[in-house]
């Protein structure tokens, strides 16, 4: 998988139809998603409950780009060699899920995947500056994990630009998840990042039997990021 910046699109099946899910994935990849991103909640962790390693597994078939599974569960160790066996390509955990952030990076890269490490809205950077030789991707959460659907929340913009600065030139992507629309994802991609997740703003208006929505909600969000990068 070969690192660059441009501007990668990663449609959240939470937003998908969840009896269709094989159908959907194809859907949005035909229709232009360069990743497709799974959240993983635990109820515990965060207040609902969605995939375990049996979903991830049965869903990887069908992803033919970049399988981006957001761990937001605690513990993360116990279950890293599982979503590693379900096909995960990216692997990312929240910093508060475990005493040993560190530990949990050097695990998720033995077990052969990319290493990511989630920063929940109120969570700093400083703890980040770190780990940026351990990581190939760094997840800022621009709402609060746990359910689709929420405000962007904006405090997170400089976030993004002093963690874009940190990283210089290392080969680390910059997520975002959360409330990113073609409104949103400009902000995001003029402060430095790289990767959007978006989930009712790729799915709203389309359907496995009508997929061009899609497609065009896709094409909108990239547009929009791509040109607020020209102007930056």
């Amino acid at each position: 998988m070969t690192f660059d910046r441009s501007i990668k699109i990663a449609p959240s099946i939470l937003s998908a139809d969840f009896a269709n899910f094989g159908a959907e994935i194809r859907a949005i990849e035909s229709e232009g998603a360069d990743w497709v991103h799974v959240d993983v909640m635990d109820g515990h962790f965060v207040p609902n409950l969605t995939f375990g390693p049996p979903a991830v597994k049965a869903f990887r078939p069908h992803v033919t780009t970049v399988m981006d599974v957001h761990l937001m569960i605690a513990p993360v160790d116990p279950f890293i060699e599982a979503y590693a066996e379900a096909g995960a390509d990216f692997l990312t955990a929240h910093i508060e899920a475990g005493p040993h952030i560190h530990r949990t990076l050097q695990a998720i890269r033995g077990a052969g995947m990319k290493a990511g490490v989630a920063l929940n809205p109120g969570t700093g950077i400083a703890d980040v500056a770190y780990l940026l030789d351990m990581v190939d991707l760094i997840l800022v959460m621009t709402v609060n994990p746990g359910f689709g659907g929420q405000k962007f929340i904006h405090s997170q913009i400089e976030k993004v630009r002093a963690l874009r600065a940190m990283i210089g030139d290392r080969p680390v992507h910059i997520e975002i998840d959360g409330g990113i629309t073609p409104e949103t994802a400009p902000l995001m991609a003029a402060a430095g990042a790289d990767v959007l997740v978006a989930g009712s703003a790729v799915f709203k208006g389309g359907s496995v039997d009508n997929p061009a929505p899609y497609g065009q909600n896709i094409r909108a969000i990239r547009a929009a990021a791509e040109g607020a990068r020209e102007t930056a």
